[in-house]
């Protein structure tokens, strides 16, 4: 997988907690819990920074935690429960934080030796369970978020294991949204009123800053591009991304090459995370040019994990960046027709694409005299997602401006798939596929999604609870 242009990394705030009272009366406790806290801590994966707040058996010291985190601003709260031990320990660390806190209630033993457990082995290695009920209850009085994941530390739990990395790629997305911007060139396709946006509400509600461009300004980005080395290794790079009908050659891609070398620097230069762009003019000159190969630019973008989408759709721009974080895939999608005898949906778009989406055949490229419904012809591309298991996201808002995740979960099938260069699956969905549309079309998604390979509800419901937002799950 392609680096990504923008590197970003999710912030958790991390602290463990133990009952002031039992350490005097049980001094061993003390190395315990420190090595169990130290122990806790290289079991993260190394894709987050940690803000440590260090072990807390004090208000005071949970306070100095709360101050670390705020000024961190975390992503994600993890906090290791050791033993029992009241909430004091833990509110003032996240009494001032928007973000959930993930209890980890792991039990350092598979079992107990009953016949040989005194008290500080019971409270240091063998209790679980007691104060967890006290902490979420706590918790939801203050109108905080949590979650709970139970296991054991002795001989290893990959579910306990999975789960917290789930958790980090979820922040994962809150940084990528906080760190960087979505870009949007011109405006969205007329009339497709769902796609409208209030700019603003989008940086209040999910973080996101909205960076406005023009196409006269897009028109000279490659002026400057001068280094021949780069534009001809990035011209390799677009012939060993795609299939070219008719053959292609360093030559015949140039111009191409020299747009992409200067998008990625616009990329970098910017702090582009999203990208959502629609340009309807009249495509002559070095406007008809840069019209023409924009497809193919934009999914070289995307293969480095800058999510960029047609007909000025911000909000799934979003929903494939949030595929491609936590996924490694993310490509725009719509419904497209039905198969009724064989009870599958055929779901895709025209547009740029994922190439790590394209597992099943090497992306295509091909020259359309006509663009469908737009401005302009040039380079279509199409790819080519593999049979098996695949998720659906939208991104939509109610009457009030508040963000809504509606998403669905279904599986690829093998046979014919549409050939005039779109990018196009067959799903079979645990619904039939007129109970399919019909359901996910009441929830009011908007007129794209995007798709991923792989299974990602459970992820996604994590995403939505770390920007406290409704998701809608449509069917698994």
């Amino acid at each position: 997988m392609a680096k990504p242009l923008v590197e970003t990394k999710a912030k958790v705030g991390v602290f463990s907690i133990a009952l002031q009272a039992y350490l005097p009366q049980f001094p061993q406790l003390v190395p315990e819990f420190e090595a169990q806290y130290e122990a806790f801590k290289k079991t993260l994966p190394d894709t987050i920074d940690i803000i440590d707040g260090g072990m807390v058996t004090s208000k005071e010291q949970s306070m100095a935690a709360g101050d670390k985190f705020r000024a961190a601003d975390v992503d994600l709260v993890i906090l290791q429960m050791l033993t029992y031990c009241t909430s004091y320990n833990m509110l003032p660390a996240v009494r001032d934080l928007d973000v959930p806190v993930v209890i980890v209630n792991l039990q350092k033993k598979l079992a107990p030796d009953y016949a040989k457990t005194d008290i500080p082995t019971w409270l240091g290695e063998l209790y679980a369970c007691g104060a967890i009920g006290e902490m979420v209850a706590d918790l939801n009085r203050a109108g905080k978020r949590s979650a709970v994941i139970t296991g054991v530390v002795e001989g290893g739990d990959p579910g306990v294991q999975a789960e917290i990395e789930d958790w980090c790629r979820a922040a994962q997305v809150r940084r990528r949204f906080r760190d960087t911007n979505i870009a949007q060139i011109g405006r969205p396709y007329p009339g497709m009123m769902d796609l409208y946006i209030d700019e603003t509400n989008l940086y209040h509600r999910m973080f996101v800053y909205t960076k406005q461009f023009d196409w006269e300004k897009m028109w000279a980005i490659a002026d400057d591009i001068t280094d021949e080395a780069a534009i001809r290794a990035k011209a390799e790079d677009i012939l060993a991304t795609f299939d070219i009908e008719g053959g292609g050659t360093v030559e015949k891609v140039w111009d191409m090459a020299k747009y992409v070398v200067a998008f990625e620097q616009w990329v970098k230069d910017e702090k582009l995370g999203m990208i959502a762009s629609h340009y309807d003019g009249f495509a002559q000159g070095v406007a008809g040019k840069l019209d023409s190969m924009l497809i193919p630019a934009f999914s070289m973008l995307i293969k480095q994990h800058t999510a960029c989408a047609v007909e000025g759709d911000m909000k799934v721009a979003m929903a494939m960046s949030i595929l491609k974080t936590i996924s490694g895939t993310g490509t725009l999608a719509e419904m497209y027709s039905i198969d009724f005898p064989k009870d599958i949906c055929i779901i895709g778009h025209s547009g740029s694409g994922d190439f790590d989406i394209s597992q099943a055949k090497k992306p295509t490229m091909k020259i359309v005299p006509v663009f469908h419904g737009k401005a302009g012809g040039g380079y279509l591309t199409q790819f080519y997602p593999p049979t098996g298991p695949v998720t659906y996201l939208a991104i939509t808002q109610d009457k009030n401006g508040v963000f809504k995740f509606v998403v669905a979960e279904g599986v690829n099938e093998d046979g014919p798939i549409f050939t005039f260069g779109d990018t196009n699956m067959r799903t079979k969905f645990s619904l039939s596929c007129r109970e399919f549309v019909n359901k996910w079309s009441e929830a009011g998604p908007t007129h794209h999604m995007a798709a991923a390979v792989g299974h990602h509800i459970d992820t996604i419901l994590k995403v939505a609870k770390i920007f406290n937002i409704e998701c809608d799950v449509v069917c698994r």
